[in-house]
């Protein structure tokens, strides 16, 4: 058996906690701690670092956003998925631009809370529909396309393409039938090419570059 996911909770909602912890009841996932805000999880994290960090952002204190930052900043290993209700444009694009690696709504259904910590667990990313939808109107309107000198190789640019689609590395290494060590390694040239040091960095650096296309 692999090791379980180990998963740091943070919410400021003690009922909420609880239910999470219940609903996240499976074999493949650890629940190492929870907290009820940034400055408290940040502490928590110091001591027993965890594999992902499923948080929500209006908390006391420290609230998700900042904890997003500062984690990125100080523990760049440690995933980060955030579960909350919030949707609107401005809070989504600070967390994007923070670098979380997945953003799921509290109203979303437990198969796809699990899909996402899956997902990301495994090297990807995760954005539920009504996220995605918001960031790519967002780029549309925001983000002028630039011309870059970046000379990708065509296996690179199909890699590319499926990270943009938000695939893990098993499902990339099954689609084209290659091994998950050759996609890491492709994964590793890309993050050099675009000079970017995680998958959501390159995802936005892509966009604008023009190297993939999401409409």
């Amino acid at each position: 058996m692999p090791q379980p996911i180990k998963l740091q909770l943070v919410d400021d909602h003690e009922i909420f906690l609880e239910g999470l912890i219940s609903l996240l009841d499976e074999e493949w996932i650890e629940i190492s701690g929870t907290s009820q805000n940034g400055k408290k999880a940040i502490e928590l994290l110091e001591n027993d670092p965890p594999d992902m960090l499923l948080t929500d952002l209006s908390m006391p204190e420290m609230d998700g956003i900042e904890l997003v930052r500062k984690v990125k900043q100080t523990h760049p290993e440690v995933k980060i998925l955030v579960l909350t209700m919030h949707n609107d444009k401005p809070t989504i694009s600070e967390i994007i631009m923070a670098e979380a690696e997945g953003y799921v709504l509290k109203n979303s259904s437990k198969k796809e809370l699990l899909k996402a910590i899956q997902r990301i667990s495994a090297g990807g990313t995760y954005y539920s529909n009504e996220v995605m939808e918001v960031i790519l109107r967002r780029m549309q309107k925001t983000i002028k396309r630039q011309e870059v000198e970046i000379i990708l190789t065509e296996r690179e640019r199909q890699v590319l393409h499926l990270i943009g689609e938000e695939k893990s590395s098993e499902e990339i290494a099954s689609e084209l039938s290659i091994s998950r060590r050759t996609v890491e390694t492709h994964r590793k040239h890309l993050l050099r090419k675009t000079n970017n040091k995680t998958v959501v960095g390159l995802l936005k650096y892509s966009y604008q570059a023009g190297l993939i296309d999401w409409n």
